[in-house]
């Protein structure tokens, strides 16, 4: 087989196995709708009444989005290389042509496409519930690299993190722990002047605020979008060639 013919086989494998957790499945896609639901339609934006949700509600598009490339990637994959290593499945993978680089981008697709489908949920469901407007233009269509790019992104770490936690409870953790400040502190529901000044460099240490920074432009500011993509995929890259490394090996 070759190497895209591997990928295509893994690939397949990960979606059937996504497909057949039904709780999985159910949550993939209701959590960020219920996210949506919650803060867009019940407790709303006020743009003139200060506070954490007082920009108009289309500022805060990126962030919805954000939650789904953030959460998903890295419970998914994590809890996927935990569960692998306690079955002893790399060593069978081990004895297969199939690379550890391979192995990670197929996954990774799986979870681009499944993101994919979620984040045209959320931009759905932004528009019906909150009556948030999205320009449609040529410029909208580089959310889809944007969603891949950070998908990618998030996949690496999660790889990072089920390689060294000890256990699926202990990927969770973890995940949630290094997932929850990434999502209010990266300019995606917390607006930087909120913050403390001295604080407010430390986002751009967040790989997170290079996809809302983007997001955002795309489906509201208006503003300068390319650079936040060329960085967001060269820290994609970075944590894809790391995660691969850090992917168990039993040979």
């Amino acid at each position: 087989m070759s190497s895209l013919e591997r990928v295509r086989s893994e690939f397949v494998a990960s979606w059937h196995s996504f497909l057949r957790r039904r709780t999985a499945v159910f949550f993939t896609f209701f959590f960020p709708a219920i996210i949506v639901v919650i803060f867009g339609a019940l407790v709303q934006t006020q743009p003139t009444g200060g506070g954490l949700f007082a920009e108009p509600k289309e500022y805060y598009i990126a962030g919805y989005l954000a939650v789904v490339v953030l959460f998903t990637p890295l419970s998914r994959v994590g809890s996927t290389i935990a569960r692998h290593r306690d079955g002893n499945r790399f060593e069978k993978l081990a004895t297969t042509p199939l690379t550890r680089s391979e192995w990670l981008l197929a996954h990774s697709l799986v979870n681009v496409v499944i993101i994919g489908l979620a984040a045209l949920l959320l931009l759905g469901l932004s528009v019906l519930v909150t009556g948030a407007s999205v320009p449609l233009s040529l410029a909208t269509l580089a959310l889809v690299p944007f969603i891949a790019l950070g998908v990618t992104l998030f996949c690496g770490l999660g790889a990072i993190i089920g390689s060294v936690a000890g256990s699926q409870d202990g990927v969770i953790a973890a995940s949630n722990a290094i997932a929850l400040p990434l999502l209010f502190l990266s300019d995606t529901f917390v607006t930087p002047a909120l913050l403390p000044a001295w604080f407010q460099p430390a986002l751009n240490l967040s790989p997170l605020t290079y996809f809302a920074r983007g997001v955002r432009a795309l489906t509201y500011s208006g503003g300068e979008w390319v650079g936040n993509l060329v960085i967001l995929a060269a820290l994609a890259v970075a944590f894809f060639v790391v995660g691969t490394v850090a992917i168990p090996q039993t040979d």
